[in-house]
């Protein structure tokens, strides 16, 4: 059996759809922001969803200090910012910042990653550790994408769904509430 992921009971809130949200992470504008269920929002996130929509599926990972953010375009009046569709199985590595238009689904973000303006990035893809992506990127299935600029780094095996099915669920079901001590 893998190694239970223990959280204080205290700094979290379950919701009836399994989701489980840090007190520690910001939810700005919630009421635009629609978690499908049993995903993990974890400490010092931060989901800016009073600048547009954002809609995350099931199993989703946000990790600690992520930042994700709508897409946006300057246009001759101001910025105009757009929705983000985050589909099922996502992991969003600690201290990445994610701006992206549309993430697919069974997609590795890695740590300290910077997902630029209106990306897309389609099913079964890897963003590497520490990768820029420079805006209007789009990331093609079955891919990894590196560095700063962020370019193709190389293939993906078709199973990749399945694993990254797997890693998100296994994730979620070994992220359990620690037993009160009794004092």
């Amino acid at each position: 059996m893998e190694k239970q992921i223990l959280y204080d009971a205290n700094e979290y809130i379950e919701t009836a759809s399994g989701n489980k949200v840090s007190r520690l992470s910001v939810l700005c504008g919630s009421m635009n922001v629609v978690i499908n269920g049993t995903s993990i929002v974890q400490g010092e996130s931060i989901i800016r969803a009073d600048l547009g929509n954002i809609r995350i599926g099931r199993y989703c990972i946000i990790s600690k200090r992520a930042v994700v953010r709508p897409p946006y375009k300057r246009l001759r009046g101001g910025i105009s910012f757009f929705p983000m569709q985050v589909d099922d199985y996502v992991m969003i590595g600690e201290g990445s910042v994610v701006n992206a238009a549309k993430i697919g689904s069974y997609v590795r973000i890695g740590k300290n990653c910077v997902i630029g303006r209106r990306c897309i990035l389609k099913d079964c893809c890897q963003i590497a550790d520490n990768t820029v992506l420079p805006p209007d990127t789009v990331v093609p299935p079955f891919t990894i994408y590196a560095g700063s600029p962020g370019t193709f780094a190389g293939d993906l095996p078709e199973c990749t769904e399945q694993v990254t099915a797997e890693l998100c669920k296994n994730y979620y079901n070994r992220f359990v509430a620690a037993p009160i001590e009794d004092s």
